[in-house]
């Protein structure tokens, strides 16, 4: 089970009908035209073309069990009691006084750049469940960083 916001379903729903109704497509016209031209076994075209649509039938694949598989998380019984996913987390790291705003999403949304971090992430997973006022210890890479969770609002 996948759970995603609306917004992330949205999203992974257009991409799938984008593959299938444009690039499914266009990767079938490619490889005739590559067939038409003779000989296959020394015809790159065609190689590269069937890689593509190989290539594009495994995303197309993994899109469909990912939507078949989603949880549509309802944002309207959320809380911002405690951390949870779809929250959005002031934090201040306790050793520098640096404060970082992040929002936790599923798998399939995160994006760093934009503040999302995936719920499967060290770092959300040691935030899941505290509660404002509270103090995360959490194991990185580089060792063990305490953030203080100064705010919980929605994403």
């Amino acid at each position: 089970m996948a759970y995603m916001s609306e917004v992330g379903y949205k999203k992974l729903v257009a991409e799938l009908r984008e593959l299938e109704s444009v690039q499914r497509p266009d990767i079938s016209r490619q490889i005739a035209e590559a067939r038409d031209k003779g000989d296959l076994s020394e015809n790159a075209e065609y190689d590269a073309a069937k890689e593509a649509q190989s290539f594009l039938e495994s995303k197309i694949n993994k899109l469909k069990l990912l939507i078949g598989e989603a949880k549509i998380i309802d944002e309207k019984k959320l809380s911002t009691d405690a951390v949870q996913i779809l929250s959005k987390v002031t934090l201040r790291n306790v050793k520098n006084n640096l404060k970082m705003v992040y929002s936790i999403v599923p798998e399939s949304e995160a994006n760093l750049k934009e503040g999302k971090i995936s719920v499967n992430t060290p770092i959300a997973k040691g935030l899941l469940g505290k509660k404002v006022g509270d103090v995360a210890e959490i194991k990185v890479p580089q060792g063990t960083i305490q953030l203080e969770i100064i705010n919980i609002s929605i994403a």
